[in-house]
């Protein structure tokens, strides 16, 4: 990987020196391109929080859904349960 990154830094180097482009054009290029670059990651970052909220809500949506169905068990539960004891208690 070291050897990749050195060959990478020399290649950019050898292509910025050797360009057919004055200096002024060069860096207006390379100042464009790192704009792009900048504008393509601040994308990407936009996506991600966009995606990251619809998990985060369906997420969400799904729990309170679940709550609601556990909730609405343990209460048919709890009341079955009161009815079965006061008949329990009733005289025969």
């Amino acid at each position: 990987m070291g050897n990749f990154l050195v060959g990478l830094g020399i290649g950019i180097t050898a292509g910025v020196l050797l360009a057919p482009r004055s200096g002024a054009d060069t860096r207006r290029f390379l100042a464009d391109k790192a704009a792009e670059g900048s504008d393509y990651v601040a994308e990407q970052g936009r996506q991600l929080k966009d995606t990251a909220s619809d998990f985060y809500d369906r997420g969400r949506n799904i729990v309170n859904s679940q709550k609601e169905k556990i909730s609405d068990m343990v209460s048919s539960v709890v009341g079955e349960t009161k009815r079965q004891y006061q008949s329990a208690q009733r005289p025969v």
